[in-house]
Order: structure tokens, then sequence, then C-alpha cells
């Protein structure tokens, strides 16, 4: 028998369809193109932060699968919306550069966040980020959710991203061809960074880890 013309081609449109559904069951397929879009967007289409505190705003917009069961937006997607702007704010601020020409890397080592009002759906909202300061081994930043109707905070991050392989300071020397001392972080911040080490200690001496022993 004779096979239609169109049967390759409809053969090709299935298996096309059936790699994306596979892509987005198995994987996590719409964070793993967003990033990379945040990514090119921040570093080709935005202008280059020459100040490493200066704040940045990241665009956002609540889709239907961004809610939870109350038509809110869940609170997994905050950290998701946060990751994606926390990147952006990286790249253009020329960290993600300092990093690739130190050879180091950043980790997420802790996160904090408080929910103030929900957003929901279909409302527009933007992701605030600013570097806060660093110490010998982190960057501590502050990533406020805003809505633009009236300016309220409905969500506020904080984030503590260790650097392996370098350190904050001779990072923030790489941008700015020179030392330069970290702002003093605000006091919430402070009592945030007591409460990771408490925690840390306390989870050192139950797995029977020495005092000195630091986290990852």
């Amino acid at each position: 028998k004779n096979i239609p013309a169109s049967f390759p081609a409809a053969m090709m449109l299935l298996l096309l369809l059936g790699a994306g559904a596979a892509l987005f069951g198995l994987l996590d397929a719409w964070y793993l193109l967003r990033l990379p879009l945040a990514l090119l967007r921040a570093r080709w289409l935005q202008p280059r932060l020459r100040d490493v505190l200066q704040e940045q705003s990241w665009p956002g917009l609540v889709l239907p699968s961004d809610l939870d069961w109350l038509l809110h937006m869940n609170n997994a997607r905050y950290l998701r919306e946060a990751d994606l702007a926390r990147c952006a704010h990286l790249a253009r601020c020329g960290i993600f550069d300092a990093l690739r020409a130190l050879g180091g890397s950043l980790v997420l080592a802790a996160s904090c966040s408080r929910h103030r009002r929900p957003l929901r759906l279909f409302e527009r909202f933007a992701v605030r980020t600013r570097l806060l300061g660093w110490d010998a081994r982190a960057f501590y930043l502050e990533q406020r959710f805003l809505s633009p109707r009236h300016g309220f905070v409905c969500a506020l991050l904080l984030c503590r991203l260790h650097v392996v392989g370098s350190s904050p300071g001779r990072l923030v020397q790489h941008l700015c061809h020179r030392q330069v001392d970290s702002p003093e972080l605000p006091e919430e911040v402070q009592h945030w960074i007591s409460y990771n080490e408490a925690s840390s200690q306390k989870l050192r001496a139950e797995s029977g880890l020495g005092i000195s022993t630091k986290d990852e």
C-alpha cells in the first residue's frame, strides 16, 4: 500500500508533541527555559549596573499555573520568581562575570521569606532586589515583592549566597578595581545571621561534628 505523503509529517508532529509532553512532565521545563532567557535579557537588553548596591526591579505576573488551592500565588512560586530576579540582578551588576574571571561560584546557603498579602490571578508585581552587604563568606540580598498599584510590599525575602572558590571581598574588588568595605548590615539581618549560626551549631552537635566544622 502507498503511504500518504502527509504520514511522515504527522508522525514527526506526534513525536514532537510527545517529546514536549515528556519534557514538561519529567523536568521543570518552563523554569529551564525562563532562566537562560532572564540571563540573556539582563546581559543584552538591560543596562549594566555600575553600583553593586543599586536596586533592580524585575517584573512578574501571576499565571494560572502559579496558583494554590486558595487561588493565591503558591508559596513555592515566590522562591522561583525571586531566583529569576536574583540571577538577573547578579548578571547586571557583573558578579557572574567576576565569578567566571576568578574561578568561583555561588551557592544559596539560606533564605527566609515573609508573606504579608497574597498575590492573585493575573496580578502584576515587581521583585526589587538589592545587595545589602557581605562578610568573609557570603553575600546578603533582600528581595521585595511589590504591588505596582499601591506600592505595598506583599512579600519579603532574605538570601545568603555563599561564595565558593573565592570570597565576596575579592569579587567586589575585581568589579570596583579597589578594595571596598561592606555596608553595615541591617539589624534584622544580623539577627538572622545569628539564628543561622546557632542552628548550624545545634545541627553539628546532633550529628557529632565539631563546632569548628563549617556548613557547605
